[in-house]
């Protein structure tokens, strides 16, 4: 059994995974642990280690929970494509799933197409929710671009004319300074 851990920061601990996955029979060496986001599969080096060289035919990949795994329903689905070309089960020990039965299988495509139809739905909102707004525009020309700007570009610019450093001029408006900086360079 291969054991595969991760949290999304240094400040945030592993303890926790690592102990439910030893007392999963994970032996220490064939651990893989990192700290590192799991929304992007770049960076994640562990897991990359772990994939291209730390399994093999007749392994099982043990994991706490699914989204220790993966974060998107694709990268999920990848990651399960991997295992099942090189012959490794998954098994998922706090939502028991275990990829080398039929039942895993089964439980795991599920969960894969419910996470799918909910990324639909929420474009679908999404989408319904732009084309509202175009709507109360009154135009197809529309384009939603976010929420109205609340900086008052004019009142930045005249306290600059005034003299007022950047920096000044932030902590007076309670506003970024890199906000101050970019609507300076774009009256420019």
């Amino acid at each position: 059994m291969i054991g595969y851990a991760r949290v999304s920061s240094a400040g945030q601990k592993l303890d926790v995974q690592i102990d439910a996955l030893t007392r999963a029979g994970v032996a220490s060496e064939h651990l893989y642990a990192e700290k590192v986001s799991g929304t992007k599969r770049a960076g994640r080096e562990a897991l990359e280690d772990m994939l291209s060289r730390g399994i093999r035919r007749g392994d099982t990949v043990a994991v706490t929970r699914l989204d220790r795994i993966a974060r998107s329903s694709r990268d999920l689905h990848n990651i399960a494509h991997t295992l099942q070309e090189k012959g490794v089960g998954l098994k998922v020990l706090e939502q028991d799933i275990d990829t080398s039965t039929p039942a895993g299988r089964f439980f795991f495509t599920m969960l894969g197409a419910i996470a799918e139809f909910e990324t639909e739905i929420r474009k679908d909102r999404q989408r319904e929710g732009i084309e509202a707004a175009k709507k109360l525009k009154g135009t197809d020309a529309y384009v939603f671009k976010g929420r109205p700007a609340t900086i008052d570009v004019a009142q930045i610019a005249d306290l600059k004319a005034q003299g007022v450093t950047p920096t000044a001029i932030a902590k007076q408006l309670g506003i970024a300074r890199s906000s101050v900086y970019r609507l300076l360079r774009e009256e420019e």
